[in-house]
This record gives structure tokens, C-alpha cells and sequence, in this order.
């Protein structure tokens, strides 16, 4: 599969995940639900967006879908910052921050793969 289209899709999956379910979105992402009541609010917002971005970049091709692989990778890049700065300032553990960094980078990854010619 083509590593765009396969990062689309999963983008779009967890998005699905946390709009519909944002309690267990958090756990998935070892974040203290119970603690947390906002959590499901964020999560819906986190969810639409990759809704959003997965869908339109699978809908896209040519120059659009390449520009849109871009703004993909700044949006994991700044996730991946995110779950760095989250270990640094204590908000979260640095297993789970490690756990919220990892898929960012996989995703860096996949898109940045998606961009080489022939992919």
C-alpha cells in the first residue's frame, strides 16, 4: 500500500476513534481520562482534524495531495514536540509521552516516504 494512502487511512481510524469515543481515545494514548474532564473535549478537536486531513489528502492528487503530505508532517512534527514538551514540563510520564512521540515520528515517516518519487 502506498504509504500516503495507508497514513490517511489510519489518520482517518483515530480520528473515528476519538470523535466517537474520546474516553477510550485517551486511554489508547495512556492519558488519565478520570483526571481529566476536559480530555474528551480535546480529543474530539485532535479527532477532527485527522478526520479532516486523512479525507482530503485521499480525495487529493497531483501538487494538492503533495502540499497536503506537507502540512501532514508539520502537524505530526508539532505532535510530536507536543509529547516531547509534555515529558519535559511533567504533564505527562515519559512512557507515555514516549508512547505519544512514537506514532508522530511513524507518521513523520510515512508521509516524508509518501513524497519520494515512485511511492
Amino acid at each position: 500500500m502506498n504509504p500516503v494512502t495507508g497514513l490517511s487511512l489510519g489518520r482517518v481510524a483515530i480520528g473515528a476513534v476519538a470523535l466517537g469515543n474520546p474516553a477510550l481515545a485517551g486511554k489508547l494514548f495512556q492519558l488519565d481520562v478520570e483526571a481529566n474532564p476536559q480530555l474528551p473535549y480535546l480529543a474530539r478537536l485532535f479527532g477532527s482534524r485527522e478526520v479532516a486531513l486523512g479525507l482530503v489528502t485521499l480525495l487529493s492528487t497531483g501538487r494538492t495531495r503533495r502540499n497536503l503530505v506537507l502540512v501532514g508532517l508539520a502537524v505530526d512534527a508539532a505532535d510530536a514536540a507536543t509529547g516531547y514538551l509534555g515529558i519535559q514540563d511533567g504533564s505527562v510520564s515519559r512512557t507515555t509521552g514516549l508512547a505519544l512521540v512514537g506514532p508522530a515520528v511513524g507518521a513523520m515517516v510515512a508521509g516524508a516516504r509518501g513524497l519520494l518519487p515512485g511511492a
